[in-house]
């Protein structure tokens, strides 16, 4: 089904971005490029904001957490002081056209422990890389608007997997982008208002990407922490009660 809503999308050259704008799900979107709309310049967040929209969705970032770990200055300057910029402006914005927008913010499941799994919306909050750190950040930022709902998620392409291994103890819920597309849909549908847990049931990475690529190799994650200078998650799965229950309502 359509979602008839008219909506700025931020961040549409990434994965999931990229996705929403394919998908046709949203059948009113507005996808600048991030030339013409950069989270650092909070002169072109005012000029697209010169226009009403019904809702944001926010899927910018700097997400690669290897990339995070090498430049923790530009990881912050992007996920923490892009989304204050963008917050800034939106306060601006319903004081300007005294109307309430809406903002979806991609969040991670990154701002977890990740140690044991089944964590909830309000499971106490410990990131373990700067990414992570990052996230919790903009969604701290993103939470002094009235109006807005954080997803927390970790996401992958199904159609691009360029993994050779995968851990076979390392465990998650998550979800494959095009799904995740429909969830933020069907969410965006709804009146809920704050943070919420998005993906799937809980899986290796080796049992989510082998549906898909068979040709992938097991592996253990401490064969994956050989190479890396920074932690990685071991059961960052979620509890998707609350999201089943909004679900139920449409």
């Amino acid at each position: 089904m359509k979602n008839k809503k008219k909506i700025l999308l931020i961040g549409g050259s990434g994965t999931l971005g990229s996705s929403i704008i394919k998908s046709k799900i949203f059948n009113n979107i507005e996808a600048p490029e991030k030339k013409n709309l950069n989270l650092l310049k909070s002169s072109s967040i005012k000029k697209y904001l010169n226009k009403k929209y019904d809702l944001i969705i926010n899927c910018a970032a700097m997400a690669r957490m290897k990339d995070c770990e090498k430049n923790s200055f530009k990881a912050v300057k992007i996920n923490i002081f892009g989304t204050l910029n963008l917050v800034k402006e939106i306060i601006n914005y319903r004081k300007k056209f005294k109307k309430k927008i809406k903002i979806i913010h991609i969040s991670t499941d990154g701002v977890y422990n990740s140690t044991k799994g089944n964590y909830f919306e309000n499971s106490r909050l410990s990131p373990y890389n700067v990414y992570g750190w990052t996230k919790l950040g903009s969604e701290i930022i993103i939470k002094t608007l009235n109006e807005y709902v954080i997803i927390r998620t970790r996401f992958f392409d199904k159609n691009n997997i360029k993994y050779k291994t995968a851990a076979s103890d390392i465990f998650t819920s998550m979800i494959d982008v095009q799904n995740l597309v429909k969830e933020i849909s069907d969410i965006s549908k709804t009146n809920f208002n704050g943070i919420i847990n998005v993906g799937g049931k809980r899986k290796s990475d080796f049992a989510n990407y082998r549906k898909f690529k068979y040709s992938i190799k097991p592996c253990k994650r401490k064969d994956i922490l050989d190479n890396l200078k920074f932690k990685i998650a071991k059961d960052s799965s979620m509890n998707l009660s609350l999201l089943k229950r909004i679900k139920n309502r449409l």
